[in-house]
């Protein structure tokens, strides 16, 4: 499992988990979603489960459930300021299409379940 986060997400993120005063997991998912058929998710969590794909990158401990696994392999995640707010955006290589916000997307052997357009 081969994920990436820019120097600016990595230290977005360790702020977000020092605030929290735990010792937190990224976890990264994807699920059937979004204009284009996948949606990604990010949460913060204590523990992984059982059948987790666990990774550390940049100091930081990286959790992949098996299903999401084969769309997040090689994706980079970066933070992004802007004048509205920042947030986290995510750079897939395996993403054919992609909705104009970023969090929609579908590969070339996987069509997803595309819903209306919420962005």
């Amino acid at each position: 499992m081969n994920i990436t986060l820019t120097e600016k997400a990595a230290a977005r993120l360790k702020e977000i988990i020092a605030a929290k005063g735990e010792d937190l997991a990224l976890r990264v998912l994807v699920r059937p979603g979004g204009c284009r058929g996948f949606e990604y998710g990010m949460a913060l969590e204590r523990q992984p489960r059982q059948d987790d794909i666990v990774t550390e990158v940049a100091g930081l401990r990286v959790v992949v459930d098996p299903q999401s696994a084969e769309f997040l392999d090689g994706i980079s995640i970066d933070y992004v300021d802007a004048l509205m707010g920042g947030g986290f955006t995510i750079h897939n290589p395996n993403a054919v299409s992609v909705c104009g916000c970023g969090q929609s997307f579908r590969t070339a052997n996987a069509k997803g379940a595309p819903k209306p357009c919420s962005c």
